[in-house]
């Protein structure tokens, strides 16, 4: 469980194909603080710590990825060099400062438009058919592992919808959120609050 507080960004040094896809992140935890067996959530997606090492400031951990997990977060996120967003698993008497997040990614969404708003960065984010109906305005989303408010929403003919975010200087200065252009795609997880008021409605109907 997360909070979508993201507390550091990692970079995957290096990939290898094994049965599934094993990645080493470089980061600035702690390895002391980091178990393993531990969950941290990578740009959105809960993953497993299978091995550490490093010192304080300047560590690195493994995971394992699926094929699975690959087939549903964005293309070439697991790609050496790519920035992630870092958030370990909530504990036990930690301020819940976000919304509840699982981890697990409900689609990919594509950045539509970026535009200044007053100091913020306004992002619009082109969201597939099968999430438009869980958005709702001032509702909770998770982008790339980043607790968000939706600020407006507007429905596609095509049954898609488009979102729009305010991204404020420190949430753009401690996330990859700041450096997101037009085109660039986006792991989504939808509010577990919204999936369960969905599924009740539909049981109604």
């Amino acid at each position: 469980m997360f909070t979508g507080i993201v507390t550091a960004l990692g970079t995957i040094r290096e990939t290898r194909q094994t049965g599934d896809l094993h990645a080493v992140v470089a980061c600035p935890f702690d390895p002391a603080g980091m178990a393993i067996g531990a969950s941290i959530a990578c740009s959105g997606t809960c993953l497993t710590v299978v091995d550490k090492g490093g010192v304080a400031g300047d560590a690195w951990f493994a995971v394992d990825i699926s094929g699975e997990t690959v087939s549903r977060t964005v293309p070439g996120r697991w790609e050496p060099g790519r920035r992630l967003n870092l958030e370990p698993a909530l504990k036990l008497g930690d301020e819940l400062g976000g919304h509840i997040v699982t981890g697990h990614v409900d689609g990919v969404g594509t950045v539509a438009s970026v535009a200044p708003e007053g100091d913020s960065r306004r992002l619009v984010i082109a969201a597939p058919h099968d999430l438009a109906p869980y958005l709702a305005p001032k509702g909770s989303i998770t982008v790339d592992g980043v607790s968000l408010t939706v600020n407006e929403v507007a429905d596609q003919a095509d049954g898609t919808c488009h979102f729009a975010l305010n991204i404020i200087p420190h949430t753009a200065e401690v996330t990859t959120l700041g450096t997101l252009e037009p085109g660039d795609r986006v792991n989504l997880e939808l509010d577990v609050l919204a999936r369960y008021l969905q599924r009740m409605q539909s049981l109604r109907g």
